[in-house]
């Protein structure tokens, strides 16, 4: 089941939007005005967002920027403006798709099933920078300007599935039926071990603890 955040500030467009997702098997949370989004946000595990652009209190533009700072979670805009300009501005600042109203529930339900999918193709890394830290994925490797970093295989893999999944939540369990497999017998706190030694040896800020589910990996600005 996918978590979306709703952000919508007149009402009955909200609930609608929020019914029919419910109905199509998706947790929907509602937001009302930037600010309340931003705070959805942080606080829930969300897998795709519905953003309008004229939004009390902080603009849905700028709550973009915001979101973009630490996630690549999907972004649908939707807007009464149909400028080109308006849209050029939505996608340079990194949004994924653009609807505008009046709008068909069923092309909405369309356009979000299109980016839940394309959201849950990992991407293909191998090799990546984090500060002055260097990770090759491939070579399982890591190194830094005092030279190479002493890091199992394991902790590669970890931080591989975590960056492949960028902005997702994975439980302990998800964690270890991947690199271990389901058969596997160690205790799913061991992974809490793993992560202390990939923050500690490659200076990471970005895996983050969601607690009482697991950890995500977020890009920092």
């Amino acid at each position: 089941m996918s978590t979306i955040l709703v952000v919508e500030d007149d009402r009955e467009t909200n609930e609608a939007i929020a019914e029919y997702l419910k109905v199509a098997g998706h947790r929907v949370i509602s937001a009302y005005d930037g600010e309340e989004a931003l705070r959805r946000f942080r606080d829930h595990s969300i897998h795709l967002i519905i953003l309008d652009i004229m939004l009390p209190k902080i603009s849905g533009l700028s709550v973009l920027l915001q979101v973009r700072e630490t996630s690549a979670v999907p972004v649908l805009m939707l807007s009464a403006i149909s400028d080109e300009y308006t849209q050029i501005i939505s996608f340079d600042i990194q949004a994924d798709d653009y609807i505008t109203k009046p709008f068909s529930m069923v092309l909405l339900d369309k356009r979000v099933t299109a980016l839940l999918r394309r959201g849950d193709k990992p991407q293909n890394v191998n090799f990546m920078t984090f500060g002055d830290v260097k990770v090759d994925f491939s070579g399982y490797t890591a190194s830094d300007a005092g030279g190479r970093i002493d890091i199992t295989p394991k902790e590669i893999e970890l931080l591989k599935l975590l960056v492949e999944h960028q902005g997702l939540v994975l439980t302990r369990t998800q964690i270890l039926d991947d690199l271990w497999g389901e058969e596997c017998t160690i205790n799913d706190r061991t992974i809490d071990t793993y992560i202390k030694n990939l923050r500690k040896k490659l200076r990471l800020e970005s895996i983050v603890t969601v607690k009482g589910v697991g950890y995500k990996f977020e890009a920092r600005p």
